[in-house]
């Protein structure tokens, strides 16, 4: 099999009101991939937000906002290449790691996770940490399986492994693009990432989004264990 290369890589997100941020982020992605990787970004922004990335070379695809889950999942959906990483569009995560998850998937990974909470992640607010922290160890349990981050926005995927799953969840849907694919026996990496203050207002509720995240890592767990 021939090794995938960045013309094989779609970079997709969804975006809601970061016009802060986004042309920092694509600006990253084409410095990284010399303009080779596809950019997907499905969007429900009120300001220039896909203005802008479509001045940056992205193809956005435009839809009431929904959720984060119903964003990615569609950006998922319409990437067209083999090899899908899924990031943030707030700058808090390390473009220069592309060339690292797309070497770990040619080395035979269907998912490579980036793990934040390696380095300390020190640039995400304490409660947000400790909350991630007890995620991890909540869904290690329950699967059986040690993880170290659980709902990390970025992640290498293999196209073909992550159509073959149904994915169901929304503000969960982080958690689920992690734990279907270890619980289904693929070949799953965790590579430590730097993570960076974001740009801009953070759009989730630490308090009612973790809430969300927790009942859908039990829900998830529990349905790949009885399936």
């Amino acid at each position: 099999m021939s090794e995938y290369t960045f013309d094989d890589l779609s970079v997709v997100m969804g975006t809601y009101n970061e016009e802060e941020a986004i042309a920092t982020v694509l600006e990253d992605i084409d410095r990284v991939t010399d303009g080779r990787a596809e950019v997907v970004c499905v969007d429900g922004s009120s300001d220039r937000t896909p203005e802008i990335a479509r001045e940056h070379g992205a193809r956005v695809i435009e839809q009431e906002p929904q959720g984060y889950g119903v964003a990615v999942r569609e950006a998922i959906l319409q990437a067209s290449r083999p090899v899908i990483v899924t990031t943030d569009c707030d700058d808090t995560y390390p473009m220069d790691a592309l060339p690292r998850f797309l070497e770990l998937v040619n080395e035979g990974y269907d998912v490579v996770s980036g793990d934040r909470l390696y380095h300390g992640a020190e640039a995400m607010p304490r409660f947000n940490r400790l909350g991630n922290e007890a995620f991890a160890l909540v869904a290690s349990a329950l699967m059986g399986k040690r993880i170290h981050d659980t709902t990390t926005g970025m992640r290498a995927y293999r196209r073909d492994v992550i159509r073959q799953i149904r994915w169901t969840e929304n503000t969960g849907l982080s958690a689920e693009l992690l734990i279907r694919p270890l619980m289904r026996d693929y070949d799953v990496y965790e590579e430590p990432i730097n993570y960076a203050e974001r740009l801009g207002d953070t759009k989730l509720d630490p308090i009612g989004g973790g809430y969300a995240i927790l009942k859908s890592i039990v829900k998830v767990s529990l349905q790949e264990r009885f399936r």
